[in-house]
């Protein structure tokens, strides 16, 4: 995995929920690929987070990337609320719907990237199925819906595997396989694992090294006294 390659999303979860324009804005500067915002309904997950009004508020604030995560049930029925809001990617949980690949489709339809997410204790024989189907795995590293949690290290082997079994099946960004890339002769990057949960500079370097190549972290980059200093370094890992 290229180093260069490492993207570093902080989790707005983390900020102050009374300044989202200003926390959002401060990301941008110190140097965020993208922003993540947790949307949470209190049943899925048991906390409240946010909804399509914040998304487009923050929408207004940063012109960074959004990258939206849906930890919810009933996914498929607010995904044009939230494309209309400025998400740029939309990520939903496999165990909260039944509808994956048709959610999944409706995403893309809608012209933004689709992720899927998946819990801790799910199988990682799941995940197959859907790589070609979607832009951007999700694999929590905590039990979703609260953040500042502790990292869970089993979690390494999961992230191996789906390295593994895209290195395997050639599949690259946006779920494309490496014949299809070759025929349109169109740049080859690879495709993106996102980790999200206790992710700081040494749960980083562990998950980068087992395939890992998107970095979701709250608390790390939000505490941190030099927020640009903070980013750097899951970037480069020094």
């Amino acid at each position: 995995m290229k180093r260069s390659l490492i993207q570093v999303v902080p989790s707005i979860l983390s900020a102050d929920f009374g300044k989202l324009a200003l926390e959002a804005k401060k990301v941008e500067e110190a140097g965020a690929d993208a922003l993540h915002i947790d949307i949470m309904d209190g049943h899925f997950v048991s906390n409240l987070s946010l909804g399509p009004k914040a998304v487009a508020a923050i929408n207004r604030a940063t012109n960074l990337f959004l990258d939206v995560h849906l930890m919810m049930y009933n996914s498929y029925n607010y995904i044009e609320q939230f494309v209309k809001s400025g998400a740029d990617r939309i990520t939903f949980h496999f165990e909260a719907t039944e509808n994956v690949e048709e959610t999944l489709q409706l995403i893309r339809a809608c012209g933004i990237e689709a992720g899927l997410a998946f819990c801790p204790e799910t199988s990682s024989s799941m995940i197959v199925k859907f790589l070609d189907k979607c832009d951007l795995l999700l694999l929590m590293t905590v039990n979703p819906g609260h953040g500042g949690q502790k990292f869970i290290p089993e979690m390494l082997e999961k992230i191996q595997f789906a390295r593994d079994i895209c290195n395997q099946m050639k599949l690259y960004k946006g779920g494309r396989f490496l014949s299809e890339l070759q025929q349109e002769k169109a740049p080859v990057f690879p495709f993106a694992i996102q980790v999200d949960g206790g992710i700081n500079h040494e749960t980083a370097r562990q998950c980068v090294e087992a395939g890992a190549n998107v970095l979701v972290s709250g608390s790390y980059i939000y505490s941190a006294p030099n927020m640009a200093q903070a980013i750097t370094s899951l970037k480069t890992l020094k």
